[in-house]
């Protein structure tokens, strides 16, 4: 088991503010699960449109929180070569239990369900304390940063 705190985050994911969803890792087992924190405040950019006057993150976001822990997950999981990135490319079975709003801290809990490079399926769990307030499937392909521009730029040419 392993701790990740920002600094090392920061040095395993590529986003950044403010789409750097992930604050802390408390756990990590390598290929095998996950455990990471997101410290939801009023501060959070979304919250002057979603909504106003009543603040509730907006489910999408906590998908992504969800997929940026699978993230530090699968690219812990993998031999330190090359610049790899993680692509979401599908998210299945997704409920929303409760609303989470400012103050709340989410737990997010991961463990893999499959793994065929570079193919991972994974389940997801979101935490307010003890409630659930979000669990999803969630599909993603690991890639060297090259190849994917090199994809699109392919894409783009035809």
């Amino acid at each position: 088991m392993s701790v990740m705190e920002i600094d090392e985050i920061r040095a395993t994911l590529p986003h950044r503010y403010p789409f750097l969803l992930v604050d802390r890792i408390r756990e990590l087992e390598v290929g095998r699960r996950v455990v990471g924190v997101k410290n939801v405040t009023i501060n959070e950019p979304f919250f002057q449109g979603h909504f106003p006057d009543r603040p509730v993150m907006p489910g999408v976001l906590i998908l992504e929180v969800m997929a940026q822990v699978g993230g530090v997950l699968a690219l812990k999981s993998l031999p330190p070569t090359g610049r790899p990135a993680v692509y979401l490319t599908g998210v299945d079975k997704a409920k929303f239990r409760k609303p989470v709003v400012p103050g709340d801290q989410l737990r997010v809990e991961v463990e893999v369900l499959r793994q065929r490079h570079p193919f991972w399926k994974m389940q997801g769990q979101a935490y307010v304390e003890s409630d659930l307030v979000c669990e999803a499937e969630m599909t993603a392909m690991v890639t060297e940063e090259q190849s994917v521009g090199s994809a699109q730029r392919a894409a783009s040419a035809e």
